[in-house]
């Protein structure tokens, strides 16, 4: 059996992206899966190809960008399951754009979605899991969150708070028995949000396959690793440098091909 077996995990996102993926690659390890997502038909062949591989799963259509959808979606699970040992908030929107240019009711859908659904979300199980002493929360960020990508300024923002909010949560409750993971991918390719523009991104700022991204939550809920930075380049030195040095970090993105790219990609 999977180190997951008997695990009720709450996994947001799972209808599109890198969703599938990861509900599958998780059921492989015998969790049971509870799955919230907008796009119902998008949840219907996640569940099809779940019940193919003889997996515990249901599936709960919510908005997350709405907070009474949210508080239902969590009573939900609690009636069908009587827990959630891992909260994944791996749900996202891009919203890229240049930021003057973008509807501020989109902006907010992005806050809403990327940050504030994932902390409403963590505030509902969390009561739950200190009593019981055991638990996991686990956040899909992005390396947006590290090096704040021009043309995707609310995205950046939004991942690099909700980061810096799991780091916070993770000091704040240590000794409690309840964990907390950051996951970091770059460009992921093939699927989700980057792979609809099929753009290659610059060499020297690399990518990603969801394969890799589903391998680093598994690792991350059976042990415990509190973040994980998923890309084929070594970025994290850089990262270091820019905080050391922003104006070092500016020129390091310039000469990366980053704001260039990211340019192009919205058409500027």
């Amino acid at each position: 059996m999977g180190q997951l077996q008997d695990q009720v995990v709450l996994l947001t996102g799972a209808s599109r992206g890198i969703g599938p993926l990861l509900a599958e690659t998780l059921g492989r390890q015998w969790a049971t899966l509870a799955l919230p997502a907008r796009s119902a038909t998008g949840l219907e062949a996640t569940a099809k190809r779940l019940q193919e591989l003889g997996v515990e799963h249901s599936t709960l259509p919510a908005d997350l960008a709405l907070t009474s959808q949210r508080r239902q979606l969590v009573r939900a699970a609690y009636s069908r399951y009587g827990r959630v040992d891992v909260l994944i908030n791996n749900a996202g929107l891009e919203t890229e754009g240049a930021y003057t240019d973008l509807p501020w009711a989109h902006i907010a859908e992005n806050v809403e979605v990327n940050l504030l659904a994932p902390m409403e979300l963590t505030h509902l199980v969390l009561p739950d899991m200190l009593a019981r002493r055991t638990g996991q929360v686990i956040n899909i960020a992005s390396i947006a969150a590290k090096s704040g990508a021009p043309y995707a300024a609310t995205y950046s923002g939004a991942k690099a708070a909700l980061a810096e909010w799991t780091r916070a949560l993770r000091r704040e409750l240590r000794g409690t028995g309840v964990r907390f993971s950051t996951i970091f991918p770059g460009y992921v390719r093939d699927i989700g949000m980057f792979a609809k523009f099929g753009m290659k991104p610059p060499l020297l700022v690399g990518s990603c396959v969801p394969a890799q991204v589903a391998r680093a939550v598994v690792d991350a809920a059976t042990r415990g690793r509190p973040e994980a930075l998923v890309n084929s380049m070594p970025l994290r030195y850089a990262f270091v440098l820019g905080d050391l040095s922003p104006s070092l970090g500016d020129w390091l993105l310039r000469v990366s091909g980053l704001v260039a790219f990211q340019r192009r990609k919205v058409g500027k």
